[in-house]
């Protein structure tokens, strides 16, 4: 299967090391974490999992970032049975978090938790220290040695189907409480097979498949497409740091003599504006991912050209599929790549509809995509009216985003329906506005919001982060954009920030920014 390398990541000794899988999933049974409870056949739920997906279990992905109700929201959804975590990450202090919402951990028996609050959580795993209450992950592994465990797991195997759930992967969490995607074996295994064919992988000499993945592994966009994928195509991983780092991107990259960065856009614009970018040698990159949000154009040409990554691909999906749908072709050209999210993938059906009349809409008109096929989740977990409302009765996932197809079958996403932008009747799509404001020289980073306005309805908010060293005025954006596009499409406000709100994977919480922008100019 090759060699899976890992970075140098101080206090995640077990969780950047992936040979430790096949020693990992022995130890489940022996704390009692079964891969399948003889009533009702319902595999045991682990969060975050990441050494026990191969115990056959639902491993239950959790952002980091979330403090304490978010995080009992997120195991009280999935009758979380088994929580596995550092005790530190960054400034998250997870015991101390977790003894908020369940304090019996601290004087429970390890493997026995009884809590009042999450009744369904009776195990509780520490991965780098022995903490009270908890199960020290070395002795979870080391209990995988013994030969009855080992038959429990060979004995499990001959029920197991491919379409049995695997993961369970919450949503962002851009437009609200985030709902937990149910992804099954054939999902996964299927789609990280697909990326991987996309990109090649199986052409490539070993020194060419050395991947660099500084993306979070609780996102689809690391877990699957990062992952999944060096698993599946013999792929070397270098996991450069515990959270996503600018210069240990670029670090690694040097040192590994990485030749493939996955990264979202707001990654890469780090990663670019690096002080010291050019003392890096980076010259064994030839290409990569660019997932997980809208790319300008411009941040295309600019990662092409400045670090010579010609097989920079981008890829678009969202964690409901699996998550890729569309991707480029390595060899597509610059302008394909900037212009577009690629062509669907094999073995997905893709369909624009009118979002007025819900048929089918022409070539080069705006309309819903929406996506069905083998990549297509089993539904939200525990939420059917939620499942119901995104995947209709002919299996076709609505995707909520707003997309145009060409007739070579290029696909290009406009916008978020629920962030389109109507002003006086008007439709305005903030990524045109985005790639548009990308053009000017002093730009950095662009996001447009739509503020209420008691006469329009909805009016333009352009929040621009300026490159360092730069200043300009409002006065000068708008006279910027006379002339290039049309009048009403000019916002009205233009605001200077330093930073956006962002979700943990990289994503801009628009609806966060909206409210921030109206309290900001009394609206």
């Amino acid at each position: 299967m090759g060699t899976h390398s890992a970075g140098h990541s101080p206090g995640r000794h077990h969780s950047d090391q992936l040979v430790l899988f096949p020693e990992a999933h022995q130890g489940g049974p022996r704390y009692g974490l079964q891969p399948l409870r003889v009533e009702g056949i319902e595999r045991d739920h682990v969060c975050p999992g990441h050494v026990m997906h191969p115990c056959c279990l639902h491993q239950v992905s959790v952002n980091p970032a979330y403090q304490a109700p978010e995080l009992e929201y997120a195991l009280k959804k999935v009758g979380c049975k088994a929580l596995v975590f550092p005790k530190q990450f960054k400034t998250q202090q997870y015991y101390n978090i977790l003894k908020q919402i369940c304090p019996e951990v601290e004087k429970a028996k390890p493997g026995a938790l009884k809590s009042q609050r999450l009744p369904d959580l009776t195990i509780v795993i520490s991965v780098d220290t022995p903490l009270p209450g908890t199960l020290f992950l070395d002795d979870v592994v080391a209990a995988g040695n013994q030969e009855q465990h080992l038959a429990q797991l060979r004995h499990t195997q001959k029920f197991l189907s491919c379409h049995d759930p695997i993961n369970i992967q919450f949503t962002s969490g851009t437009t609200g409480s985030p709902k937990g995607a149910t992804l099954s074996h054939y999902n996964i295994v299927n789609n990280s097979n697909m990326i991987g064919e996309r990109l090649q992988l199986s052409q490539k000499t070993a020194e060419k498949s050395r991947m660099v993945l500084p993306t979070p592994l609780y996102h689809c966009l690391g877990s699957v497409g990062g992952t999944m994928v060096s698993l599946m195509h013999g792929v070397t991983l270098i996991l450069s740091s515990p959270v996503f780092d600018g210069k240990k991107a670029l670090e690694a990259i040097s040192r590994e003599r990485g030749s493939f960065l996955y990264g979202t856009p707001t990654m890469f614009v780090d990663i670019l504006n690096q002080p010291d970018f050019s003392s890096y040698d980076i010259s064994a990159i030839c290409g990569g991912v660019i997932a997980g949000s809208p790319v300008p154009p411009e941040l295309i040409r600019a990662i092409i050209n400045k670090m010579n990554m010609k097989e920079l691909v981008v890829a678009y999906g969202t964690t409901e599929n699996s998550p890729v749908t569309f991707m480029n072709f390595p060899e597509d050209t610059m302008e394909q790549k900037a212009e577009s999210v690629g062509r669907v993938m094999p073995h997905t059906e893709a369909q624009i509809m009118n979002m007025e009349t819900r048929t089918l809409a022409e070539l080069n008109t705006p309309g819903e995509l929406c996506i069905r096929g083998y990549c297509v989740m089993q539904g939200y977990w525990g939420d059917p009216q939620k499942t119901d409302e995104v995947i209709g009765q002919d299996k076709w996932y609505r995707t909520g985003d707003i997309a145009v197809m060409d007739e070579q079958g290029f696909c290009r996403i406009v916008g978020r329906a629920k962030d389109m932008i109507i002003r006086g009747g008007e439709n305005i799509y903030p990524a045109e506005l985005e790639d548009f404001f990308h053009t000017h020289p002093q730009v950095q980073d662009v996001q447009v919001v739509g503020v209420k306005d008691n006469r329009m309805g909805e009016e333009i908010c352009a929040c621009i982060r300026l490159k360092k060293g730069e200043k300009t005025t409002a006065e000068e954006i708008k006279a910027f954009c006379k002339g290039k596009i049309s009048h009403f499409k000019i916002p009205r406000y233009i605001v200077f920030v330093t930073d956006y709100p962002l979700t943990v994977s990289g994503k801009v919480q628009k609806f966060k920014l909206r409210e921030q922008m109206e309290q900001r100019l009394n609206l």
